[in-house]
């Protein structure tokens, strides 16, 4: 293969073979005008010879047979048995009475060697995938937490401590045991597919009301950023299935597509976000009562988008993927 070192490109290897072919130069005399061996010179003019201008670029040094090739056979229970059992080469290699080598070069030929290339659930090999510019695909999701009673909730205080802040806390209903009912904070999220520019709200419900609100202030919020969003990813909620959720995604000329059912890799990078939602901001740290978390939120998605790298990004920040913005043009 030609680099950038190299005596003879194809260009040069062309010029090489003509001295000797068409204007029949000495073969010693071309080699010590390109400054090649003699054997050098006599290889690229023969090829010139049998394949013409063709016959000057690089040829592939694969061979023709591989008569110690592992099996096809072989090869497909060993992906199989990496698929559905997660095992190890030297486990395959035992189960289908080859070499660990051999094993790992299977594993490797097929991009299997690595565990963090298959799926933990279905064992699948992971399809990554980002659109082409922000705005054309958001995801939209619910992430449900309990509601932190009025002291601070059981992770940081302990259950028995939890306990009783929940039944101090007033203007709280009762259940059947006469404990008191918390209820749930649903963060509606948005999240840009090729940015990964988040958005969030906290409300007490999941309706399909509360959802296109939601959606209506997200688009309106990327809109003061230079996006124009024009596809939006779901899941198969019920909030997302009502005709509210579908007329408003007409009137805002967005195209609505759902995830597979039972299929939440779909939709792993909101399910991603949601995890970083939890560690960076939810239970980050004490928080005395419900208010004093949800007024933590804005703080955060801000420090998500402006500050924090993202190592699905190149470990750059969220918000530099907007490069429409003030001061960001590339």
């Amino acid at each position: 293969m030609s680099h950038a070192n190299a005596a003879l490109t194809p260009v040069m290897r062309l010029r090489l073979a003509r001295l000797i072919v068409e204007e029949n130069w000495p073969v010693a005399r071309a080699a010590e005008r390109y400054n090649v061996s003699w054997p050098t010179a006599k290889r690229w003019a023969d090829r010139y010879r049998r394949l013409g201008r063709a016959g000057m670029v690089d040829a592939s040094s694969r061979p023709h047979h591989s008569p110690n090739r592992t099996p096809a056979p072989v090869v497909r229970k060993i992906v199989h048995l990496r698929w559905k059992q997660r095992l190890g080469p030297v486990e395959i290699g035992y189960l289908v009475g080859c070499a660990p080598s051999t094993v790992h070069a299977v594993l490797v030929r097929c991009r299997l060697n690595r565990l963090s290339h298959i799926d933990r659930v279905s064992g699948e090999p992971i399809r990554r995938y980002e659109h082409p510019y922000p705005g054309s695909l958001i995801h939209v999701d619910v992430k449900k937490l309990g509601n932190v009673p009025d002291g601070g909730g059981w992770r940081y205080v302990g259950r028995n401590q939890g306990r009783k802040n929940r039944q101090a806390t007033p203007d709280k209903q009762r259940n059947q045991w006469h404990n008191a009912k918390m209820g749930t904070a649903f963060v509606h999220t948005v999240l840009d597919d090729h940015s990964r520019v988040g958005y969030a709200e906290i409300h007490d419900d999941e309706t399909a009301a509360t959802a296109a609100a939601v959606l209506r202030r997200a688009v309106a919020w990327f809109a003061l950023r230079g996006v124009i969003v024009e596809r939006v990813l779901s899941d198969n909620g019920s909030c997302y299935r009502a005709h509210l959720w579908r007329d408003t995604c007409a009137e805002l000329d967005i195209v609505h597509k759902r995830t597979r059912p039972y299929r939440p890799q779909t939709n792993g990078k909101i399910e991603r976000f949601h995890r970083t939602l939890a560690d960076g901001w939810a239970f980050k740290k004490f928080y005395s009562s419900e208010s004093a978390r949800r007024n933590a939120l804005p703080a955060w998605i801000h420090y998500y988008n402006h500050h924090r790298p993202h190592t699905a990004i190149g470990r750059s920040t969220p918000i530099t993927r907007l490069t429409n913005l003030s001061g960001q043009y590339t």
